[in-house]
This record gives C-alpha cells, structure tokens and sequence, in this order.
C-alpha cells in the first residue's frame, strides 16, 4: 500500500518574531511539535531508515534557529534541498520576521536577551541574525511577518496554510447538569432548558431520565421544544466553525434544568448526537447522573459515553 508524504513544517526565522507562537498553533493543528531541534539530528530524524512499517508517521512541527546547537545557515540548507527532492515527505519551511525596531521593543519589553546579544548592544545582535538568516529567509516557502500582526491573524494564516485534512480539532463536550447544583465551571456555553415542559411532574416520568422513550415523547411534545432545538441547532453551526478560527480546541456545552435528571439530559443527548453525525468529536456527561451511579469499573460509568 503507497503512503501519502509525510508533512513536514519546519519553522525557523528571527529571535522574538514569534516562533513558538507559530509552533504551538501549529501543535494545536495536529502536529507532533519539536521545539529546538540540533540540527545534526534533523537528517537522523527524518532519514528513511529511521522509520519502520508501524512508525509513529504524525505531521511533523520542527524549530530550527540560530539557539540550535551546531547551527549554521549554510549547513542547513545543504542539509534541506535533498529533503525537498524526496518523495515520501512534504516539506514546508516557515520563516518568521519582524522589524527590527519591533523586535527591539519586544525585547525591551520582555527583559529577555537575544541570544547573540550576550557581549553586544541588543540591535547589534538583531543586525547579526538577520546576516546569518539573510539566505534561508530568501529560499522559504511562507514568510510570516508578525510585525503588524495579531496572534488569531497569525492562527487564521497557519490554519490556512497547514490546516490537515484529517477534520475538526475542536474536541467538544456537552454535559447536562442541575441549576440547584451550580453551573459547571469548566462550561463555556451554557443553554438554560428549564422554559419545557418538566416530567418532574408526571409520576410515571418521575423516577426515569432524559434518556427514556417516555420522557423524550413527553418533551418533544411541548410546543416550544421544536423552535428551540431548531434555533439552537443554527447558532451551533454558526458558532463552532468561528472558535476553530480563533484557534479554540476544547469547548463545553453545558444544559441546564432544575434537577438535572429529565430536560437537560434529553435535550444533551440530542445535541450530541447532531454534533456527532456531522462528524465532529463530542464527549456527552451526565453530572448528576454520574454523581447518583456507583463508582465507576474499569469500563466507565454509566454516567458518561462518546455520542
């Protein structure tokens, strides 16, 4: 079976231009981020040989800079055109620049110094880096310049670029919990459900859950059930799409009722099967309902599944 190339963004460019910066979206992207790399070892790292038929074969993320030990532009170069030519890898060099002036600002600011400015004046060791790098920055694939540049247009640009194919990063969590026992605190959207119709009240639907037949019926047949998960269903679809813009990886949805057990467990569990089928990676709980099951086995509690 012939395997797609391996990509390879291999990030590189001036001190305080904002290298990690990049390295960590691109992490939160899906790639395996190596911070720092010896040069000797990118070859090793990558040679064919290094690999075998079971290897860990993940998007590479690698930071190569003048901090590197034993790095020296003209080496790196060398060492980069016969990686280009190979077939099984995609490589991508990123190279990241900024004013001098403002780098100078960002170093003034920080405190931190520039690591060629140990015995000289901090423009001097600027000035140096950008000779040492002049030739890489002209052979890179994508300039980044962040001299004017926010971090979500810096996450726009990469997601843009080197978005993988694989879908959505965005792992979500949807819960439903009881208003008497607080808000979750790690929720970031909360839907109070408590306006339905409320089972509590029907005996037979007392002792049962969200998740019985009986209940859903007895839900879905309030005539503002129907407008409200059609309403919320579009914000959802509007929404999520721009937290992923802005770079977000985890979201939780929290639904809440009176005591946790009838509305907003139906109502979660609804939620989460939509968010499931148009292929998005959703965790569904039950607060209280984990909270009433007994401790959990080495299965999981009844309290928790992946919708």
């Amino acid at each position: 079976m012939t395997r797609s190339a391996r990509r390879v963004v291999l990030v590189t460019g001036m001190s305080g231009a904002g290298r990690s910066s990049g390295l960590r979206i691109l992490e939160d992207l899906g790639y395996e981020a190596i911070d720092n790399l010896p040069t000797s070892l990118l070859e090793r790292l990558l040679h064919p040989d290094a690999a075998g038929p079971e290897a860990d074969e993940r998007p590479l993320a690698i930071d190569v800079d003048i901090r590197s030990r034993g790095f020296r532009e003209g080496a790196l170069r060398d060492m980069l055109e016969p990686l280009r030519r190979r077939r099984d890898i995609e490589l991508s060099v990123v190279f990241f620049d900024c004013d001098d002036e403002v780098l100078r600002q960002r170093f003034t600011e920080t405190r931190r110094r520039h690591p060629l400015a140990e015995d000289r004046p901090l423009m001097d060791g600027i000035r140096r880096e950008r000779e040492l790098l002049a030739a890489l920055r002209d052979g890179a694939d994508l300039l980044v310049d962040t001299s004017n540049l926010s971090l979500p247009a810096l996450r726009d640009l990469l997601h843009g670029n080197f978005r993988l194919e694989a879908g959505s990063r965005l792992a979500l969590s949807v819960t439903s919990f009881a208003y008497r026992r607080g808000l979750p605190r790690e929720a970031d959207l909360v839907f109070d459900v408590r306006f339905l119709a409320n089972p509590h009240y029907r005996e037979a639907l007392r002792p049962l859950t969200g998740r019985a037949p009986a209940v859903a019926d007895f839900i879905r047949g309030d005539p503002a059930f129907g407008p409200f998960i059609d309403q919320l269903a579009r914000f959802l679809r509007t929404l999520l799409p721009r937290y992923e813009r802005e770079g977000k990886t985890y979201l939780t949805i929290a639904i809440g009722c009176t005591g946790g057990r009838h509305r907003s467990v139906y109502v979660a569990e609804l939620v989460g099967e939509m968010l499931a089928a148009e292929g998005r990676a959703v965790t569904l709980r039950h607060r209280e309902l984990a909270a009433e099951a007994p401790p959990a086995g080495e299965d999981g509690g009844p309290g928790e599944s992946p919708a």
